[in-house]
């Protein structure tokens, strides 16, 4: 009974460690320009990193239970492929908590680095010039709207849930489990977050995901960040919290009108009327009708 939330609880877990904690070293050595062997630190594109082998990592340790390790992904499964709605506030609180008790870890690995970065007891957020509550959760860019900030994250949620879709596809000839490769969905999940990271993360920071952003977020404001972890970015924080769910819906409503022909999706029950407007169901169609007509 439990088994699946402790899943889901250790695999956010471990996401949050790895990706809160390329983060951290990033910004923490900022100031250092090398480190031993003149190697770099660290810098954006080892953020990408991080976040994308937390999140292989994470779905790894919790495959037993899917892995989601996404509340808006678990919204999707639920609308769009018959998940039991009974699961999605178990994995949200199970997921809520891996999130905020990683982030206290990686606080208190970092502790003595930014006490050095900002002083002793300091704890600043953006857009003060030495913030380091970026460690823990997403800000955006001082130069963006509020329109902005919201297609952003938009854009990077649906591509995220389009992707996922198309993968857990099985009538889909490049899908993990039609070519019998379900076990590489984690790495195939890699290098969707390292390439969203890639591509749509700098303007602000591609939360995608309620829980990681809110869990750590919370964390920092008990740990001495104030009031600013709420009301920074002219109080962007709701972004994260509701976009996700909007963006992951967008994109799984055009995976399944478009390409899905499975029974599950509620787009190809009959009352819907969309069943053959699918490009595969088409396709298939077609290709019947042709063997039909050269029988003849």
């Amino acid at each position: 009974m439990l088994r699946e939330p402790f899943a889901e609880f250790l695999g956010t877990f471990v996401m949050m460690l790895f990706g809160n904690g390329s983060v951290a070293q990033v910004i923490l050595s900022a100031r250092q320009t090398k480190a031993p062997g003149s190697a770099d630190y660290g810098s954006y594109q080892s953020s990408s990193w991080g976040w994308g082998l937390g999140v292989m990592l994470g779905v790894y340790v919790a495959g037993d239970s899917g892995g989601f390790l996404n509340p808006a992904v678990i919204f999707c499964f639920c609308l769009f492929r018959k998940l039991s709605w009974k699961r999605f506030p178990i994995y949200f609180m199970a997921q809520f908590l891996g999130t905020f008790c990683a982030s206290g870890i990686v606080y208190a690995n970092y502790i003595n680095a930014i006490n050095q970065v900002v002083g002793y007891g300091i704890r600043t957020v953006p857009p003060s010039t030495t913030a380091t509550a970026g460690i823990f959760c997403t800000y955006p860019q001082a130069f963006l709207t509020k329109t902005s900030q919201f297609f952003s994250e938009f854009v990077a949620s649906a591509i995220l849930m389009l992707v996922i879709f198309a993968l857990k596809d099985n009538s889909n000839p490049g899908a993990m489990g039609r070519t019998g490769a379900g076990q590489m969905f984690p790495l195939a999940l890699f290098f969707l977050i390292f390439g969203l990271g890639a591509c749509f993360g700098w303007e602000t920071g591609y939360a995608i995901n309620i829980v990681r952003d809110f869990g750590p977020r919370l964390m920092s404001y008990i740990l001495g960040y104030g009031a600013g972890v709420w009301s920074s970015g002219g109080h962007y924080f709701w972004i994260p919290m509701l976009v996700p769910f909007l963006g992951c819906t967008f994109g799984a409503l055009i995976y399944d009108l478009l390409i899905y022909t499975g029974p599950e999706s509620p787009l190809k029950r009959p009352y819907w009327g969309f069943k053959d407007l699918a490009i595969w169901t088409r396709l298939k169609n077609g290709e019947k009708r042709r063997q039909e007509n050269y029988e003849v």
